[in-house]
């Protein structure tokens, strides 16, 4: 597909100075700092996906850190990376068609055969930039992979609607597309949003034990019936139902907080949590908080 002149084919930072540092020395430090102050965790042998919250470094970077401390230097053949649209509405799925996305760390490579067989044949997964424009939810997943990672290629994916249904198709899309390679799919998702501690605690921990009971089909319904919350809740049933296809059978949640942890205002506040989908035969490490 051509790119249009409204697409750039170099993605360039969207919230870099405002999620995350600008300086690449900065940013590099910053993150590096959070990966080694993040536990070392034990345990996870073939690793599928993770869940990995979006706000700012400063708020949920260090829940972040939990999960991508897991993978550091492991190798896998190409990422994808599912958000939720937070500027743009659009029903369907876009995946960017440009040549890459660019962070102050670097240029990171679309993989490009990836993407081609994943929009091939469904209607409602398609090429554009729309929500890839000036969202953050992929991006700020970027950093932090191309410090634990390396070099790698992606498949940068925005969900402009989130029902089940969309949810299982994109799963057998990306599944499909995988298939004998080791690919990471990443689901890039934050929790509760400006409820008081107590009650976003709660809401939280509803979610936290659904992803914990491996349930995607359950924790689409409960969002469905706004019974919980999840901003990126379709790309976390996404990854999950994928990551299933593809052979995982456990999710841990790693690590929980809020904002009113960090910030100590505590009145209106946003839940974060990050999670490793894996195949285990043993008891897995349990979560930090």
């Amino acid at each position: 597909m051509a790119l249009s002149s409204a697409t750039p084919s170099v993605r360039a930072p969207a919230v870099a100075g405002t999620f995350y540092p600008a300086p690449a020395r900065t940013l590099q430090h910053d993150v590096d700092d959070l990966l080694e102050r993040a536990a070392s965790l034990k345990g996870f042998s073939s690793v599928y996906g993770l869940v990995s919250p979006h706000a700012g470094y400063v708020y949920s970077g260090f829940t972040a850190a939990h999960a991508y401390k897991v993978i550091r230097g492991r190798k896998f053949d190409a990422v994808v990376v599912v958000g939720p649209s937070h500027q743009e509405y659009f029903q369907g799925v876009s995946v960017y068609p440009g040549e890459s996305y660019r962070t102050p760390l670097g240029v990171v490579p679309i993989n490009r055969e990836l993407r081609e067989r994943m929009v091939c044949d469904e209607k409602r997964i398609f090429l554009s930039a729309a929500g890839h424009r000036g969202e953050h939810s992929v991006e700020v997943q970027l950093p932090f992979l191309q410090r634990v990672l390396g070099e790698f290629s992606f498949v940068p994916v925005v969900m402009g609607d989130q029902t089940l249904e969309l949810c299982e198709n994109l799963s057998v899309a990306i599944t499909s597309a995988v298939q004998g390679q080791s690919v990471l799919l990443v689901a890039s998702s934050d929790l509760s949003h400006y409820h008081p501690y107590n009650e976003a605690m709660s809401l939280d921990q509803r979610v936290i034990e659904l992803v914990d009971s491996f349930d995607p089909t359950r924790l689409m319904e409960r969002l469905d019936h706004r019974e919980l919350e999840a901003c990126g809740g379709g790309p976390i049933v996404t990854v999950m139902l994928a990551a299933r296809k593809l052979g995982a059978n456990s999710a841990r949640v790693v690590h929980y907080c809020n904002s009113g942890d960090v910030t100590g205002e505590k009145d209106a506040v946003v839940g974060y949590l990050s999670a490793i989908i894996s195949k285990e035969s043993s008891d897995l490490p349990p979560r930090v908080n």
